[in-house]
């Protein structure tokens, strides 16, 4: 490939050049040379395609060095460390926008580019990406190549690290990456990126409390968790027990640590456990006084009715209000073994409310799955003159309902959210992969499985041909009277 730098016209150069950026093809060995065929009967044509091969040379050109114009001398930030890379011009300037600045304004054959060590150690990996369009990616690599390819300007390696981000927060690493993309997404401003790792977090923080990473996620990072309701976790109690492991192990300021503890939704723990976390817990006896007014109002909350507790608190606050817990007073797990069959009905029972007076009450559910449900509007219905008219079927759609089996006088002062979880397997995990809420003025969630092929044995909805779902139902109190007495 050396002669293509040598008596080469540069137009048939650059056509050459961007023939071989991105490719992938599925290509057959044709006497040793990668070939596609492509046929088209309407005209007789077929086009012989060696691009496969093209790029293999390419690949080999870096390798060898042959023809090479410019030396890239790479130098490890803070070390001594050197890495020698010889290069083409014509392949870099191609592809980069910074790369055709520099070798623009340089004195010789030699550019000198200086990087942080983690940069350094996958330079060579980055280089082979602009000659041959692919490259392998681990996931301690992602953040380094995201920087190459964000300060040298090649965009399209850029957005592909992106989305394998993004498609790859689910992957088992030893220590955890999510925090540290999170972290990397705030300093480079991609929200996209940020609010991927945020939801990530918090829709699988049951799992995530358990692991590693837990300990190593930053204070702006869990002060923004434990202001969200949309949490995926077994109890309220975990999340505190959890935060105590944390603050344990960071040591963070005391007005941190103080506003991380009035975030905790001491309502929603029971009050035999806020007994003896007030005895117990050495953070919280340490921190008393400036969580006691909380504690109070939580045991206010137990101890009273839902009409009387909204005659004098504002009970739509954040501490009267439930994440999406996972125990089995809140809701139920429901496997549905081959969901495209059949419609399906489960029934549960959950407390009536989350405060200590409701605890012995309970409301049955009932859930309808049906694959194919069609809403009312499109269901048969009778025509102008009684006859029953017929509606296409084909329309239908995965639906789910959940409704109470009974009415009660204990419903007064309470409403009912409905959430329903869809679990899937991403890199050998069960990870959530989508939230649905609803409700109580409407039995259905307008989108549920809208996406979702379900038809498809190897939907990635489907774990062993079956759906896995999580249906909780979030007692709201609200407010009966807009004065207080």
């Amino acid at each position: 490939m050396a002669y293509l730098f040598e008596g080469r016209s540069m137009s048939t150069l650059l056509c050459l050049m961007t023939l071989l950026v991105g490719l992938d093809f599925h290509a057959v060995a044709v006497g040793g040379a990668a070939l596609r065929l492509d046929m088209n009967p309407e005209n007789g044509f077929t086009t012989l395609n060696h691009s496969m091969a093209m790029v293999q040379r390419m690949e080999a050109l870096l390798a060898q060095g042959n023809g090479s114009d410019v030396t890239l001398r790479v130098r490890t930030i803070g070390t001594d460390e050197v890495k020698i890379i010889q290069a083409h011009s014509l392949v870099l300037t191609l592809q980069s926008d910074m790369f055709d600045e520099l070798l623009q304004n340089r004195n010789n054959s030699v550019l000198v580019l200086r990087e942080p060590q983690d940069c350094a150690a996958v330079f060579d990996k980055f280089i082979r990406y602009l000659y041959c369009g692919d490259i392998s990616v681990r996931l301690d690599q992602a953040i380094p190549l995201h920087k190459l390819a964000s300060k040298y300007r090649v965009w399209s390696l850029q957005q592909g690290l992106t989305r394998y981000m993004t498609q790859h927060l689910s992957s088992d690493s030893p220590t955890g990456h999510v925090v540290g993309w999170y972290q990397y997404s705030l300093q480079i401003g991609d929200v996209s990126l940020r609010d991927s790792c945020l939801q990530y977090l918090s829709w699988n923080l049951s799992s995530v409390l358990q692991s590693a990473e837990w300990v190593s996620i930053s204070d702006e990072l869990l002060l923004s968790l434990l202001q969200r309701s949309d949490l995926i976790l077994q109890s309220e109690l975990d999340l505190y027990e959890a935060l105590e492991n944390w603050i344990e192990q960071n040591q963070p300021a005391s007005d941190t640590v103080e506003t991380a503890l009035r975030a905790i939704r001491y309502g929603m723990i029971p009050p035999q456990h806020l007994f003896r976390l007030q005895k117990q817990s050495p953070l919280m006896v340490k921190h008393y006084e400036s969580i006691r007014d909380l504690l109070f109002l939580a045991f206010q909350f137990h101890s009273a009715s839902p009409i009387q507790l909204a005659k004098y608190f504002d009970v739509n606050c954040s501490i009267f209000t439930p994440r999406n817990y996972l125990s089995a007073s809140w809701g139920s797990p429901w496997v549905i073994n081959n969901p495209t069959r059949d419609d399906r009905s489960n029934s549960f029972q959950t407390q009536l409310g989350p405060s200590g007076h409701d605890s012995t009450k309970r409301v049955t559910w009932n859930t309808l799955f049906s694959p194919r449900w069609l809403p009312l509007s499109v269901r048969s219905g009778f025509g102008e003159h009684g006859a029953m008219q017929s509606t296409r079927t084909d329309l239908g759609r995965p639906r789910i309902i959940v409704t109470p089996a009974t009415s009660s006088p204990d419903f007064a002062g309470v409403s009912f959210q409905k959430t329903v979880i869809v679990a899937v397997r991403q890199q050998g995990k069960m990870v959530v992969r989508h939230v649905y809420n609803f409700h109580q003025s409407t039995e259905e969630s307008g989108d549920f499985l809208v996406d979702a092929d379900l038809q498809r044995r190897g939907s990635e909805y489907l774990i062993d041909n079956s759906l896995f779902l999580h249906v909780i139902v979030k007692p709201l109190y609200h407010s009966l009277i807009v004065s207080k007495k």
